[in-house]
């Protein structure tokens, strides 16, 4: 069976947002769906980096959207490790949370404002379809990684999304600053 890529993405939105009142209105699932909903969005993240930005990039024409998108996973993975930290129970946990849902409520919306259109106009059909198979081999990948866990290759990934200059002379050390820079 064939999906287009867009609806995959489509529907990890629509998980995430589940995961988010399940969080907001049931603390006590907490300890058991905080680390689902970090590694859903990280794997997420993962693969749209690497299987659908650098596409959306180069045959959609989504350059300015792309890097935009790709800023905002990088708070949102910063936001995410820092609610790992945090006692389930505590006040920071739903200052924490909070600040997670509206970030990445944020890139969502607009996501499926900009990008996700750009990708259903600019490309055909058959190219979202392998898109679709990509994104969720890469996304199965990922499963389970927590935030701030990037290998050097995922991270140059991600300075190439956002047109960081110099990139591949760079330190995995110096890569996480420059992409920490950017995600600000």
């Amino acid at each position: 069976m064939q999906y287009d890529v867009v609806d995959l993405i489509m529907q990890d939105h629509r998980e995430v947002e589940r995961l988010f009142d399940e969080l907001k209105n049931h603390p006590e699932k907490r300890p058991l769906l905080t680390p689902v909903l970090c590694g859903l969005l990280v794997a997420h993240s993962r693969a749209e980096e690497s299987e659908v930005y650098p596409v959306a990039k180069d045959e959609a024409g989504e350059t300015d959207e792309v890097e935009h998108s790709q800023e905002e996973h990088a708070q949102a993975e910063r936001l995410l490790a820092e609610l790992l930290d945090c006692e389930y129970d505590s006040p920071q946990y739903d200052q924490k949370l909070q600040k997670v849902v509206e970030a990445v409520t944020h890139h969502v919306e607009e996501e499926e404002k900009t990008v996700l259109p750009g990708m259903r106009k600019g490309l055909s059909a058959e190219r979202r379809y392998q898109l679709g198979e990509r994104f969720a081999r890469s996304r199965a990948d990922h499963l389970g990684e927590m935030p701030g866990e990037a290998t050097k290759e995922e991270l140059l990934v991600q300075a190439r999304n956002l047109g960081v200059e110099g990139a591949a002379g760079m330190s995995k050390e110096q890569l996480k600053r420059e992409l920490q820079k950017a995600g600000k």
